[in-house]
């Protein structure tokens, strides 16, 4: 490493790995969180014929606000809050991030919970508090974090709702303690709200702190890297200063619009995932060695025997499929996966792959 690099570079920056996507060419791709269904062809024609129109040449509504009026008419958000767009959550999560970080103020979040809170945090220059979720079905901790939030101070909160990497949704009593208990921002993260029947959209404005956050990236519209987050109009016109002009490409915001118009085809894909996580779960427990826990994703954490998750990691990618191993991410995820829910041909073969696997061992 070059002196310059050493004497540049922020120590906690070069401290870190670059975030890490394996190559999935030619796998089945279970490790995403991806809606695994592509658009009927009748409706990919159609939305083609919509881009037809489009000037490239020209900059993208800075705003965003056909694609707002469709996002909120599609998602039943409160008329009288405030939408923000974002270049999927992420950005979404810098821009909090960015309005209110200082010297010494603090993210709060729970683990094992979206690295992403951390990592975007750290890039900002605040500090990152994580409180572990309880051992034996991932539930909040109320008072480890009630007593966190006192202690920190924290003046953002992330609370993901189902949680990504457990899967499981919060109790919702605990939520509305935190929600009242934090001295700043609460966002609830809903990324996987497609496949809950539970949500807070409809509690915003009930607190003046309470943010939602969504992606339409897991109703199958991963490729567009759109987020959103609602909330009280002040706040967000706080926020939205640190975001950057023209944020959201036109392509994204043409073609969003156009598939929120179309959302009965993917409510109809979520149902089918539904469907398929049940017969997925089930399938999973009857495999000896094997603990899955509920989900009210799309996805599901497994348990698999101590010291198995490389070797069956390793396994699954020989035949051919490709999933999260989670084993050393952070000690309550020990020896876990996490699989995406798939088409049914391909938890097919997951299940038979895992099976065979683990009669071999």
């Amino acid at each position: 490493m070059s002196a310059r690099i050493e004497t540049l570079v922020r120590p906690e920056i070069r401290a870190l790995k670059a975030y890490h996507v394996p190559e999935s060419s030619g796998l089945i791709k279970l490790d995403a969180m991806e809606n695994p269904y592509t658009w009927p062809e009748s409706l990919q024609a159609e939305w083609l014929e919509t881009l037809r129109g489009l000037e490239l040449n020209r900059y993208p509504d800075p705003q965003g606000l056909a694609l707002q009026a469709a996002l909120r008419e599609a998602m039943e958000i409160p008329e009288d809050m405030g939408l923000l767009l974002g270049n999927g959550s992420d950005e979404l999560i810098q821009m909090l991030a960015l309005t209110v970080a200082a010297p010494g103020r603090k993210i709060l979040s729970i683990e094992p919970g979206f690295v992403m809170y951390r990592l975007i945090g750290l890039f900002a220059g605040m500090e990152y508090v994580g409180v572990p979720l309880q051992a034996e079905d991932f539930s909040i901790d109320l008072p480890a974090v009630l007593e966190a939030i006192e202690r920190e101070q924290p003046a953002l909160v992330y609370l993901a709702y189902p949680n990504n990497p457990t899967g499981n949704r919060f109790d919702a009593d605990d939520m509305v303690r935190l929600i009242e208990a934090v001295p700043g921002l609460v966002i609830v993260d809903e990324a996987y709200a497609p496949f809950t029947d539970s949500s807070f959209m409809g509690l915003v404005g009930d607190w003046d702190n309470l943010l939602v956050m969504r992606t339409v990236s897991k109703m199958g519209l991963a490729g567009l890297r759109l987020g959103y987050l609602v909330g009280p109009p002040d706040w967000l016109a706080e926020i939205d200063k640190v975001r950057l002009p023209y944020n959201v490409n036109v392509l994204t915001q043409v073609s969003a619009a156009f598939a929120l118009k179309h959302k009965a085809v993917f409510d109809a894909q979520t149902r089918t995932i539904r469907a398929e996580r049940a017969r997925l779960q089930e399938a999973l427990s009857r495999i000896s060695g094997l603990h899955p826990y509920p989900s009210e994703a799309n996805f599901i954490l497994t348990r698999v025997p101590e010291g198995r998750a490389g070797a069956l990691f390793d396994g699954l990618r020989q035949a051919g499929i490709l999933i999260k191993n989670l084993d050393g991410a952070h000690s309550l995820l020990k020896d876990c996966l996490r699989l995406t829910v798939g088409a049914p041909e391909e938890n097919a073969v997951l299940v038979t792959a895992l099976e065979s696997l683990l009669a071999a061992s």
